[in-house]
């Protein structure tokens, strides 16, 4: 199964963030990608107010990503936001294409390096999987990326592809941070790993508000011993890479992880 991850720097708009988003379902379909991650945040980037522009898993910039989902015969994975309690937001990746239509609440919020999510985001409760072509897929959403245990009850669910979407913070020390997570958390659930980030904003042209957590790009493609396939630079781009779910077979009789592993 062929995979593209599509980084990008989105911004204020919500229409020039859906082209962004159309022309690249368009790009990867293409080239014969079957499933198709965005970054966390493609409806709007972070920095800007959020809760003005939340709406349901039916409302028109979800409906208009799920069009062209449908129109290029491929399954999107894509950042946006959902209402949640009290004049918050939940930060939701949107599932759509070839009959599977899905979601996931992003878990752990970012309260850490002087950002804090949950004074506007309303955290999810439950992991979520879907599968396209017997090829099941766990999702996670950028701080969740710090947390293994969501990862190993993917992959005790069946995942074989983690999927991390993320909008991630620049600063000492985070793009390695970002590089050593993904790794490991391949090799913890020997899953592959799908990390697609914003790119950039100097990268990409971008004016971006200084603080929020507005991406540096690496995009990256792990397998499920925790070696680097593909890595993206900082600016935008689409990585490609193919799935061989016989690759993770191989991974858990050789290296048993998750059979082993011991509830303390």
């Amino acid at each position: 199964m062929r995979v593209a991850l599509v980084q990008l720097t989105t911004g204020r708009d919500l229409a020039a963030n859906l082209d962004l988003v159309r022309a690249g379902i368009r790009e990867a379909a293409a080239r014969r990608a079957a499933v198709v991650v965005f970054p966390e945040a493609s409806m709007r980037a972070f920095g800007n107010s959020l809760v003005d522009i939340a709406e349901p898993l039916d409302g028109p910039w979800a409906t208009a990503v799920a069009a062209a989902a449908d129109e290029a015969g491929v399954v999107v994975v894509v950042g946006m936001f959902t209402p949640g309690d009290a004049d918050t937001v939940r930060n939701t990746l949107l599932v759509h294409g070839r009959g599977v239509h899905a979601h996931y609440d992003k878990i752990h919020l970012y309260d850490a390096f002087g950002f804090k999510e949950s004074d506007t985001v309303t955290a999810g409760t439950e992991p979520r999987q879907f599968t396209v072509d017997e090829v099941t897929f766990g999702l996670g959403t950028c701080y969740d990326v710090r947390f293994p245990a969501l990862f190993t009850a993917n992959a005790e669910a069946g995942a074989q592809v983690q999927i991390v979407c993320a909008s991630w913070g620049a600063g000492p020390g985070k793009a390695e941070q970002w590089d050593l997570l993904v790794r490991a958390r391949a090799a913890d659930t020997t899953s592959y790993v799908l990390a697609c980030g914003q790119s950039d904003p100097s990268a990409a042209g971008v004016d971006a508000r200084r603080g929020a957590p507005t991406g540096i790009g690496r995009s990256a493609v792990v397998s499920p011993y925790g070696k680097l396939i593909e890595r993206a630079g900082d600016g935008p781009e689409i990585l490609y890479a193919d799935i061989d779910p016989s690759a993770v077979e191989e991974a858990r009789r050789t290296l048993p992880v998750l059979a082993n592993r011991v509830m303390l």
